[in-house]
C-alpha cells in the first residue's frame, strides 16, 4: 500500500509537471499581435505560423487613439503592435516600447533608407519602429455621380451639389482636421488654440452636408454607391476600384498626411523572440509583396518594389510624384496637453 502511494503521488507530480511544461510552451508558441482591422493577409498569417510553429492570435482596433488608451493603462498586453507614427512618437516619449534589437531581425536590410530617414522624425536614429507601410489621404468619388477630373481640391468636399450622393468623412481627429487645415494653409501639426478654432468653424460650415463618419468602412459605403464622395487612406484606392470600376481617387492638390504605419515591441511583452521572427518574416520580399498585393500599400521594402509591375510603379496615386509629396507633413505627436486641446475641439465638433 505505501509503495502504491509513493508511486500514486510520484504519477501525480509528473503529470502535473507535464500540465505545466505544455503551458508554458504553448505561451511560447503564442504571438499576440494588435492590429488595425482588415491589414493583414491571412495567407501570410497562416504561412508564418506552418513554417516556426508560432500561432498568431490577432486582435484588431479602429484609430490609433483606440489602441493606446488600454496599452498606455495597462489594461492590456501584446507581443507586437502596428500603429501609426505619431502614436508611435508619443508610446516612445511614454517609456512604452522597448529598442529592437536588429541583429535577430536580419532582413531590415531590405528597408528603404530615405523612408527610415523620413521615419526617424517620429523615431530618432530609427530605434523602435519598422515601417510596415505608408501612404497617403485622398478622396474617392463616383465618376457616375460626379464627373471624373472634377475634383481637384479638398475644398470641394464642401460642395453642397455632392449632398445628394452622400458625403463620407474620416471619424479620426488628426485626418479630419487636416482636411481643414490643409484648406486654411494651417500646419497639421499646429497646437495653436486659435488655429484648432478656425478649423472648427470650417468643419462646421460644411458639417451640416456630411453623411457619416467612418473609418474603415467608408471604402465600403463608396463600394456599394451608399455614398458618392468621401475621405480614404490610399491603399484602399486599388481595392475599391477593383471592385467597383465607377471610381475614382484623387490626392488633393492643397497636399496631404503622409504616415506611416510600424511594427513596435511593447514594453511589457513577453514573447519578443516571436515578435522578432515576424517581424522578420514580414520584411522579406515576397511577404512584402503580398502585403502590397492584399492591401494596396505601398511598402518601403526595396527588396518588395523590385518585384511589382510596372503599372503600380507608374501610378502617381500610390507613388505621388516629388511635387506632390513636397506638400505634404507627417503627423507628429504634439505632447498631452495639445492632445487634450484636440480633442476638446473634436468633440465640439461632433457633438454640436
Amino acid at each position: 500500500m505505501k509503495a502504491s502511494r509513493i508511486f500514486s503521488l510520484i504519477l501525480v507530480v509528473c503529470l502535473v509537471g507535464g500540465l505545466l511544461s505544455g503551458c508554458g510552451k504553448g505561451q511560447e508558441n503564442v504571438l499576440k499581435l494588435y492590429n488595425y482591422g482588415d491589414y493583414m493577409s491571412d495567407e501570410l498569417l497562416k504561412q508564418f505560423e506552418k513554417e516556426t510553429g508560432i500561432r498568431v492570435r490577432q486582435d484588431t482596433f479602429d484609430t490609433n487613439e483606440d489602441m493606446y488608451v488600454p496599452v498606455a493603462n495597462k489594461q492590456v498586453q501584446y507581443d507586437l503592435i502596428i500603429c501609426g507614427d505619431y502614436t508611435i512618437e508619443k508610446m516612445i516619449k511614454n517609456d512604452l516600447l522597448q529598442p529592437l534589437n536588429y541583429d535577430n531581425i536580419p532582413n531590415a536590410a531590405n528597408l528603404d533608407k530615405d523612408y527610415m530617414a523620413k521615419l526617424a522624425g517620429a523615431d530618432p536614429g530609427n530605434k523602435y519602429a519598422i515601417p510596415y507601410t505608408w501612404g497617403t489621404v485622398g478622396i474617392l468619388y463616383n465618376t457616375t455621380m460626379i464627373p471624373e477630373g472634377s475634383i481637384t481640391s479638398w475644398r470641394d468636399l464642401w460642395d453642397a451639389k455632392y449632398e445628394q450622393y452622400g458625403i463620407v468623412m474620416q471619424n479620426s481627429v488628426r485626418d479630419t482636421f487636416m482636411v481643414a487645415e490643409m484648406i486654411l494653409g494651417i500646419d497639421m501639426n499646429t497646437t495653436k488654440e486659435e488655429d484648432l478654432k478656425r478649423v472648427v468653424d470650417l468643419l462646421m460650415e460644411q458639417k451640416p452636408i456630411v453623411q457619416s463618419w467612418k473609418n474603415d468602412e467608408a471604402r465600403d459605403e463608396l463600394i456599394e454607391r451608399n455614398a458618392g464622395i468621401g475621405m480614404i487612406y490610399s491603399g484602399e484606392y486599388l481595392y475599391c476600384t477593383e471592385k467597383n470600376a465607377e471610381l475614382a481617387f484623387v490626392i488633393p492638390e492643397e497636399g496631404t498626411n503622409v504616415w506611416f504605419d510600424c511594427f513596435v515591441i511593447p514594453a511589457n511583452a513577453q514573447n519578443v523572440s516571436a515578435a522578432e521572427k515576424f517581424i522578420d518574416f514580414m520584411l522579406r520580399a515576397e511577404s512584402g509583396l503580398a502585403t502590397f498585393e492584399e492591401l494596396g500599400y505601398p511598402i518601403p521594402n526595396t527588396a518588395a518594389i523590385q518585384l511589382l509591375d510596372e503599372e503600380y510603379l507608374t501610378d502617381e496615386n500610390i507613388f505621388p510624384p516629388q511635387e506632390l509629396l513636397d506638400k505634404c507633413d507627417v503627423y507628429h505627436y504634439l505632447g498631452e496637453d495639445a492632445d487634450e486641446l484636440l480633442n476638446k475641439y473634436w468633440k465640439q465638433y461632433r457633438s454640436n
